[in-house]
């Protein structure tokens, strides 16, 4: 299969086009909640970067798109989704520009290519007990948001496997749940480091980029309630025994990067999207 068949094509990408201020882009990062948005010249065809929200975080007072733009790996439509999985693992970016000489022909995403092994157009008869990470990050669900927050912060994972008094696995928080909860704290008088200015009230609902940790503590209040009252309880598992095709299907089903990998009801690791793409290296 080829990454023209999983791509989303350049009809339904937006894209901002050079010469552009940081205006053009706000729309899309803020109001519709995109982790990065394209930018090519002003024709319309060659591609020259992504504008990320961590570009715009960490320039607030830089305007001018083609000083915003960050360079990132690129592939072209007629390369496997082997060569775009290895890509993407040796990178660690998750969403990745097409292109045909220099023009931007579309984009595709680990989701494109979960959501392929999930339709069987690509293998993934493998079990995923050899593609599963064995170091799981936990938290106690009596443990306060806040201080939850910080210890995704620190292990620089974006989930943590709530765990009962038992020890026993009962549920999952991730950053959504944090941003769901959380709000900008506004007129703060001295926000030492903090990003502070125009964009203070998407800067904390819009922060999330997909596979990366990007969470401010700054400038915003997370609530003090206990993780158990802020966590997704329908825990949902998957079992060593479970193929990547069964694993994709479950994330697409249920709209999640993660699964805990259970050997009864012990947990043995922890399953992400991201290592699904390993069955096809």
């Amino acid at each position: 299969m080829k990454v023209a068949d999983a791509m989303t094509p350049r009809s339904a990408v937006v894209s901002v086009e050079i010469p552009g201020v940081r205006e053009d882009v706000l729309e899309y990062i803020q109001e519709r909640g995109f982790s990065s948005v394209p930018v090519v010249t002003e024709d319309g065809g060659t591609f020259r970067g992504l504008v990320t929200r961590e570009s715009l975080i960490e320039q607030p007072d830089e305007d001018q798109l083609a000083m915003l733009v960050r360079e990132v790996p690129t592939i072209g439509p007629s390369a496997s989704l082997t060569e775009l999985s290895t890509l993407v693992l040796e990178t660690g970016e998750r969403r990745v520009p097409v292109l045909e000489e220099d023009e931007l022909v579309g984009i595709v995403t680990v989701t494109d290519v979960v959501r392929a092994v999930a339709e069987d157009r690509a293998d993934g008869d493998v079990a995923v007990d050899g593609l599963a990470t064995a170091e799981i990050n936990t938290v106690y669900r009596e443990t306060p948001l806040s201080v939850a927050e910080r210890q995704l912060d620190y292990a620089n994972v974006p989930y943590a496997v709530v765990l009962d008094a038992d020890g026993r696995h009962e549920g999952m928080l991730t950053e959504v749940d944090v941003i769901e909860v959380a709000r900008v704290v506004q007129g703060e008088t001295d926000p030492g480091d903090a990003v502070a200015n125009q964009d203070d009230d998407w800067m904390w609902e819009g922060i999330k980029a997909v596979g990366s940790r990007s969470v401010p503590t700054l400038n915003v209040e997370i609530p003090a309630e206990p993780v158990a009252e802020i966590m997704t309880a329908d825990l949902v598992t998957v079992s060593g025994r479970t193929t990547a095709r069964e694993a994709a299907q479950t994330f697409i089903s249920n709209d999640i990067e993660q699964a805990p990998l259970v050997s009864g009801d012990e947990l043995a690791g922890i399953l992400r999207d991201v290592d699904l793409l390993e069955a096809l290296v």
